[in-house]
């Protein structure tokens, strides 16, 4: 067995059957064995940073480390913002880039480019394999640190002649990992856990703050649970988003500059925060330095790193959110929050939006709405970076499934990627992929993986012909001085669809709106729906 057939062997042990990526000359062993293995299927991505995004879809879906594969050099380097994004979301991703032969490293010779290096900032742990006996180890650990902990990705980069290499012992993957300086605490510290519980009983008006990492590691349902049993409200960050139905009596909507401003009052007016993976960046909270003088906090999270980063906790907890939660479910707490639920009650009724949109065309708000609740009940929405992220995130019907994003690095062309990754993963499940005609052109070429394999994708681009986050900002903060956001009346989307056996759909008013989206979702075949909505509109 070389190296190459090594990696492969590794990935069916993890039960790791699709992957994502573009092949090269450093990268040609590897794909050798793949060719020879028909129980890992390739999935051939039009550019690497989207082999990184379609393998983030598939994670999130399937909760494990999906793999995304490229070669060296520019293919490598492409994949890097995919990484950032990846680490930025903790979401665990096996990255397996090619490299030129062991003997040349150092040489500049040509696609050389030393990744451990490039993506230090990025990754969560990086191999340079060295030796095709090491691979096993390799595999098995990065799969681990992957998986475990703050989740995140994990680069693996091979020379070439590695991958060609014969194995020198015989293969054995390992049974288990122990690697020394890595021990992730997923219990909690019993005399901080007792401390919470009294934090709880003694407050008046607690609120939980949700965020990414209760999905992650796998908590809504005790989350949920612990809510319910002492009626304690919850909101939640962007990327918090499903821990609690929209519907939900105890949720209070998604807080932060572009959240539900009542979910806001709601903070504030608290007297107990508890925080629960989320590390409460700017966007959740503009100035946590007024919010630590006004509320006690408990920040829960799996990474010690987080805990007070941006908000300074009255009580930490290190720990795994659903060993937590279960230990808070058994746990004594009684607290009457009557009062404080009808306040939030009072809050939200008498909470008025002040936003004005265009009625030339769709208002955005209203169409997100409805897409959301004609969805499926299970159905994954995936929303690209933009306005169209904000007003997604903001009017998004939660009900049994999935809301998929990226919120700490924010990047533009993710939502087209990542759902043709989540369609991998679920076949069965209506994904629809939501972007502005920006996010669109970013990775369009895509459209040509969803045909060739024959994914019945579901985009929908909300048009407003401009970069229209920047102009929104450009209009509050330099008089209207709009520079480099117009994009014109391009592409011609008919002529796109056409051109990748899509059926073309297109709404520029309210009045049609609910006809199109009933027939855009209706349609069994790959869609693209533009969606018109005026320039001026805006997302606060």
């Amino acid at each position: 067995m070389n190296g190459a057939q090594a990696m492969v062997e590794c990935l069916k042990l993890e039960g790791v059957t699709k992957i994502f990526g573009i092949p090269g000359v450093a990268i040609a062993p590897f794909y050798d064995a793949v060719y020879q293995e028909p129980a890992v299927e390739h999935v051939l991505m039009r550019q690497e940073q989207n082999a990184g995004h379609a393998a983030s879809g598939y994670s999130r879906i399937s909760r494990k480390p999906a793999v995304c594969v490229t070669s060296s050099g520019p293919g490598a380097t492409n994949l890097i913002t995919a990484l950032a994004t990846a680490y930025a979301d903790s979401i665990p991703l096996i990255a397996i880039t090619g490299q030129v032969d062991s003997h040349l490293l150092g040489r500049d010779v040509f696609q050389e480019a030393d990744m451990r290096g490039a993506t230090e900032s990025f990754v969560k742990y990086s191999y340079l394999v060295k030796s095709p006996d090491d691979i096993p180890r390799i595999m098995k650990e990065a799969f681990f640190v992957a998986s475990t902990g703050r989740k995140g990705p994990v680069l693996i980069d091979i020379p070439c002649d590695v991958q060609r290499m014969e194995m020198k012992k015989p293969f054995k993957y390992p049974d288990e990992v122990n690697m020394r300086g890595y021990k992730p605490n997923t219990k909690g510290n019993a005399q901080q856990l007792a401390k919470v519980i009294d934090a709880i009983n003694h407050s008046k008006k607690p609120l939980i703050c949700a965020g990414g990492g209760v999905i992650l590691g796998e908590g809504e349902e005790v989350v949920r649970a612990f809510c319910e049993k002492n009626n304690i409200p919850l909101v939640s960050t962007m990327m918090g988003i499903g821990v609690l139905r929209k519907s939900h009596p105890l949720y209070f909507g998604m807080l932060g500059n572009n959240g539900k401003p009542y979910a806001n009052r709601a903070v504030a007016n608290s007297d107990l925060l508890i925080v629960v993976g989320a590390r409460i960046a700017d966007r959740a909270v503009p100035k946590p330095e007024n919010l630590e003088q006004q509320v006690k906090v408990i920040h829960i999270d799996i990474d010690t790193a987080e805990i007070g980063k941006n908000l300074g906790p009255t009580l930490p907890l290190v720990g795994d959110v659903r060993n937590i939660f279960q230990a808070l479910l058994e746990s004594d707490i009684h607290i009457d929050t009557k009062a404080w639920l009808e306040k939030l009650e009072d809050i939200k009724k008498n909470t008025v939006d002040t936003r004005h949109f265009s009625d030339r065309f769709v208002n955005p708000m209203l169409f997100v709405q409805s897409l959301s609740e004609k969805m499926e009940e299970d159905a994954i929405y995936v929303a690209d970076v933009g306005q169209n992220q904000l007003w997604s995130a903001d009017n998004y019907v939660m009900k049994a499934g999935r809301f998929l994003t990226t919120g700490g690095m924010g990047t533009m062309g993710y939502s087209i990627p990542a759902a043709l990754g989540a369609m991998v993963c679920a076949p069965g499940k209506q994904v629809v992929a939501v972007c502005g005609d920006g996010s669109f052109q970013m990775s369009m070429n895509e459209l040509a993986t969803a045909a060739v394999n024959k994914i019945p994708l579901k985009v929908i681009v909300v048009k407003n012909r401009y970069l229209g986050l920047v102009k929104e900002y450009q209009h509050k903060n330099y008089d209207d001085r709009f520079s480099g956001v117009k994009l014109y009346d391009y592409p011609k989307y008919d002529k796109f669809a056409e051109a990748y056996d899509m059926k073309f759909f297109h709404v520029e008013n309210n009045e049609e709106r609910d006809g199109i989206l009933d027939a855009f979702l209706a349609c069994e075949h790959s869609a693209l729906l533009v969606c018109e909505v005026d320039s001026g509109d805006v997302t606060v």
